[in-house]
This record gives structure tokens, C-alpha cells and sequence, in this order.
């Protein structure tokens, strides 16, 4: 059985930063795409982030594009989201995802739709 099991949200002041981890069972984060989104209560579910850990390939959101970077523990099957120079804006509860098609990251993260597997959530608060 495939579970996803996020940590390391919290409460930061703008400018701060946070790393988010994403830990793994039943799946191989270096076989799988897997990624990052967020959502504030009342709109939709949006892409922060994807990985093809095939290829090393990785894309953001324009909005985190130079703060946020993706990565992955192939020896600790975890996932991570670095996430620096935090604005208000970011405060969002972040899910962690895997299982897309690694066809197009581009379009993966657009369409939470495709996305297979998620996390419970972590609560990221920026003031």
C-alpha cells in the first residue's frame, strides 16, 4: 500500500524559511514522478512543484520560480520542498503527490487531476 506522509510545515515570519518533507512508503521516489501543491481554503488546488527522478527534471510555478527548489533522498525515499524568501501569500496547506504520467511536467503540474497518490497535508503560515 502506497501512503505519503508530510512534515515540516509551521508558522514562519515573511523572508523566512521552511523545508517540507514528504516520506515515502510503498513506492520508490526515484522511479516515480512526484511533486508539490498547495491550497488556501476556498480555491482550487494548485502546482508548486514536480521531479521526474529519471531525468533529474524539474519545474516550478512562476510564483515560486528562485525561492522554492524540489529535490529527493533516493536513500531515505523522502521528498523535500525547500522553500526560502516566504511571503504571505505562501500560507497554504501543502500536499505532497506521486504517481503522474512523467510525460510533460509542464502540464502535470496544472492538472492535479492525474495525480494518483497524496499526502494528508502539512500547514504552512507566512505573516
Amino acid at each position: 500500500h502506497v501512503q505519503l506522509v508530510e512534515s515540516g510545515g509551521g508558522s514562519v515570519q515573511a523572508g523566512g524559511s521552511l523545508r517540507l518533507s514528504c516520506a515515502a512508503a510503498g513506492i520508490t521516489v526515484t522511479d516515480k514522478c512526484m511533486g508539490w501543491f498547495r491550497q488556501v481554503p476556498g480555491k482550487e488546488r494548485e502546482g508548486v512543484a514536480a521531479i521526474d527522478p529519471r531525468y533529474g527534471r524539474t519545474f516550478y510555478a512562476d510564483s515560486v520560480k528562485g525561492r522554492f527548489t524540489i529535490s529527493q533522498d533516493s536513500a531515505k525515499n523522502i521528498l523535500y520542498l525547500q522553500m526560502d524568501s516566504l511571503k504571505p501569500d505562501d500560507t497554504a496547506m501543502y500536499y505532497c503527490a506521486a504517481g503522474a504520467p512523467a510525460w510533460s511536467l509542464a502540464i502535470a503540474i496544472t492538472r492535479p487531476q492525474i495525480w494518483p497518490i497524496w499526502g494528508r497535508g502539512t500547514q504552512v503560515t507566512v505573516s
